[in-house]
């Protein structure tokens, strides 16, 4: 699959979003600020990080924006909407918004993996209104109904 892919101003020298291992599902978006003023995460504080790329998937794609495991496990480092979307008809510069869940100030820097980006389907559902539901042994049973074990 081909992306269009447009480096904005603010991406100048980064290297491109790459998949770090043959088989990778995703690819990592980098921090796109300025060289000279890292953003430092506060516990508990989030952010909007630029990442300096903007896209246009192709139809019936979306981009979703996922947190690095490995920053969620040594720092607490997450994405609040996870996964975030990118829709096929967004063409503004690609940002992610980080939090620190982590006890300690977590600094960004210049060029820095914040996310991970993995290109997806997306299916567009036709709603049917109806009197009633199709039964199932689950029912109507919401959070915890079906146990831990």
């Amino acid at each position: 699959m081909k992306i269009e892919i447009k480096q904005l101003q603010n991406f100048g020298e980064l290297q491109m979003p790459a998949y770090e291992s043959d088989l990778a599902a995703g690819v990592d978006l980098r921090a796109a600020i300025d060289q000279n003023t890292p953003i430092v995460l506060q516990a508990g504080e989030r952010a909007l990080i630029a990442t300096g790329l903007a896209m246009a998937l192709p139809p019936g794609y979306e981009a979703q924006i996922r947190p690095r495991s490995g920053l969620a496990y040594k720092h607490g480092i997450s994405v609040v909407n996870t996964p975030g979307t990118v829709d096929a008809d967004y063409r503004g510069e690609v940002k992610i918004l980080l939090i620190n869940h982590g006890q300690k100030p977590f600094s960004i820097n210049r060029g820095d993996r914040i996310a991970q980006m993995i290109i997806a389907p997306v299916t567009q559902a036709v709603f049917n209104v109806v009197d009633t539901l199709s039964e199932t042994k689950r029912g109507a049973g919401g959070y915890g109904s079906t146990g831990i074990k």
